[in-house]
């Protein structure tokens, strides 16, 4: 599909991926993006997901809103996780559905895979158990929009992917410590804690669950790329195949950002998932993504963006 001169609607288009993911179809030649904001436009209201197709007539949706947060903000939000999640996802697709939309986008989380899935995670796996407990609700309400996406496909012919990214980290995440992911609540810690000249940083858990984690660049150039290129009904992870455990996680971004204090692990805290770890094969077969980025160069672009301009954000 040639993307330039189509409509496409970008949901969560001013948030962390999703800027990322309109620099790269505006570098591809696309002009007519649209980024629907919360606060004229809640994808959780049927009139309001109506009203979205009605006024811009989209060609293209990819749908990256949600609702998100770490172990912490899953644990106290259930609910709200899974009920927001599935009813923005679930709106979309039945609406773009009747108005004859040409392509739909999702695009999903690495939270729907069972807990104890065989490393590496393959995407023939997603049913073979149930999600790690802290973010199941999260995970599930997810899920459920591949099986909608599957099901709209084989009855109407609807051209509906799903997308599995793995953890993402870059410039622009969210470094509040109260619904953050791991990167950016360690970065701001370290950072902080150095500030000050602490001594000491509290980590959750007891450090030793894996973690693999994708540049955010790279994930907005692999949606692109998913758009344009695939259109098959099967999810497809992206990630870089690359794991680190938490503990090697921290005392790599204690490093880079000169912390030379004490980690100090809080095991009454949960570790979530025990590994996570994806095939990525099928995204290079099917559209030609493999990551740039190299781990550690990321987190440097990371930990500069953040004393550049997110610490003034937070100050």
């Amino acid at each position: 599909m040639d993307l330039t001169g189509k409509r496409i609607v970008v949901t969560g288009g001013a948030g962390f991926l999703g800027r990322h993911v309109v620099e790269k179809l505006k570098a591809r030649g696309c002009t007519d993006i649209i980024v629907p904001r919360r606060i004229d436009c809640d994808l959780t209201r049927e009139t309001h997901v109506e009203r979205l197709y009605q006024s811009f007539q989209p060609q293209i949706v990819i749908h990256l809103a949600a609702v998100v947060g770490g172990i912490g903000a899953n644990r106290e939000n259930p609910g709200k996780f899974l009920y927001d999640n599935l009813m923005m996802g679930a709106l979309l697709i039945e609406h773009g559905r009747r108005a004859g939309l040409e392509k739909m986008v999702t695009v999903g989380t690495i939270c729907a895979y069972p807990k104890f899935t065989p490393v590496p995670f393959k995407e023939d796996e997603l049913w073979n158990g149930y999600p790690e407990e802290t973010n199941a609700p999260y995970g599930l309400a997810k899920k459920m929009l591949l099986v909608q996406s599957q099901a709209y496909r084989q009855q109407y012919g609807m051209n509906a992917i799903y997308l599995l990214p793995v953890n993402l980290y870059g410039p622009f995440d969210n470094f509040d410590l109260d619904s953050s992911h791991v990167i950016p609540a360690l970065i701001r810690k370290c950072i902080e804690a150095e500030r000050r000249g602490d001594k000491e940083i509290v980590c959750w858990g007891d450090g030793s669950p894996t973690r693999e984690f994708l540049y955010v660049e790279d994930c907005a150039e692999a949606i692109v790329l998913a758009t344009a290129a695939y259109d098959g009904a099967e999810p497809v992870n992206l990630g870089t195949g690359f794991e680190i455990s938490i503990r090697d996680l921290a005392e790599l971004i204690a490093k880079l950002t000169g912390f030379s204090g004490k980690l100090t692990w809080d095991a009454s805290k949960p570790n979530g998932q025990p590994r996570r770890c994806l095939d990525t094969s099928r995204a290079r077969e099917y559209f030609g993504f493999e990551a740039r980025t190299q781990f550690e160069e990321g987190l440097q672009k990371t930990i500069s963006w953040f004393r550049t301009k997110g610490l003034r954000t937070e100050d």
